[in-house]
């Protein structure tokens, strides 16, 4: 186990996902290693069947018990509250069984990486990730992959035959044609039309160009619970100082010549962090988390820490909600 996609793991980043078709033994063996990878690394934070990402209440009545204040009225339970004259509430439990759609943009901006891997590469693992995390006690799983040339959808199914055939069905997706724009907004909003139950939707993206995905973003997030997870580059947040470099955008084919002068490099960097505030503003008001992985970091670390959060703000949530520890209605 001496490849490249070995070597990249070794070092924080995923197996590299170039080349290979769906029957490819070296896909095989990088698809392999990243569950592997996945399973050893995060599957001792999730306690229970029935956790994901991100933790909720759940939608499924639980059992029963006396008012307490500071409790969610909207919890009620009025036929025990009748028979009791005494305010009880209805404690839901987590749904048994959870569907995950993704929606994957692997447009050109993702054909770019200066670091440990390309952004494709960390688009598919952190798509392995929320797969094996999420992916137990019947759950189901589905994509929708857009590349701006073309958009695949893969129905929401369950088992791991299952899951490993949408892993090599994400990761041997034909790069887009050049000076063709991703369609984010697109793939959102069919994903939206098509979505009959609720669940997890998962948007894994560079978040690049335009914020056209706002309002179907907004749509899909009225019904479900939604994770944004933003893959970047270095070189999208930051110029070095090179000099005189001729750049190419390859979603719209133009290219520049420029100078990276210390004013170049400063106004980048305020219009990029500018681009990512708005981006996290986005999901923030949908109630969205945003889970950030970068090619020259370690992205299992990154991960973990983001449900390792997860955990605790939501055992903050319930503490806040027990006896005693918020203020009366």
């Amino acid at each position: 186990m001496t490849g490249p996609e070995h070597r990249a793991a070794a070092r924080g980043g995923p197996p590299s996902f170039a080349r290979g078709e769906l029957e490819d033994p070296a896909l095989s063996a990088a698809l392999h290693t990243l569950e592997l990878t996945v399973r050893r690394r995060l599957d001792g934070l999730l306690h229970g069947d029935y956790h994901g990402l991100i933790p909720g209440p759940g939608t499924e009545p639980g059992d029963a018990r006396e008012y307490q204040p500071g409790d969610d009225v909207r919890l009620m339970d009025w036929s025990v509250t009748a028979r009791t004259t005494v305010p009880h509430m209805r404690m839901p439990i987590a749904d048994r069984e959870l569907e995950t759609s993704l929606v994957v943009d692997l447009s050109a901006s993702l054909d770019f990486g200066t670091a440990q891997c390309e952004k494709r590469d960390l688009a598919v693992a952190a798509c392995a990730a929320i797969t094996y995390l999420t992916l137990r006690g019947g759950n189901r799983i589905g994509a929708v992959i857009d590349t701006g040339s073309e958009r695949v959808r893969i129905p929401a199914r369950s088992g791991r035959v299952h899951a490993r055939t949408l892993l090599r069905t994400i990761a041997t997706t034909k790069r887009p044609v050049d000076g063709v724009r991703g369609d984010l907004a697109g793939a959102v909003e069919s994903l939206r039309r098509r979505r009959a139950r609720r669940g997890l939707v998962v948007v894994v993206s560079d978040f690049l160009g335009d914020l056209d995905w706002e309002r179907p973003l907004r749509g899909i997030a009225a019904s479900n619970d939604v994770l944004g997870v933003e893959v970047l580059d270095p070189r999208d947040i930051a110029l070095p100082d090179v000099g005189t470099v001729v750049l190419r955008d390859p979603e719209s084919g133009r290219t520049r010549e420029f100078t990276t002068t210390a004013k170049v490099r400063s106004d980048f960097a305020a219009a990029s962090a500018a681009h990512r505030d708005a981006v996290s503003r986005v999901f923030r008001a949908n109630g969205a988390p945003m889970l950030a992985l970068r090619t020259d970091r370690d992205w299992m670390a990154d991960t973990a820490r983001f449900v390792a959060t997860r955990r605790r703000l939501d055992a903050g949530a319930m503490a806040t909600a027990a006896p005693g520890a918020g203020a009366a209605l």
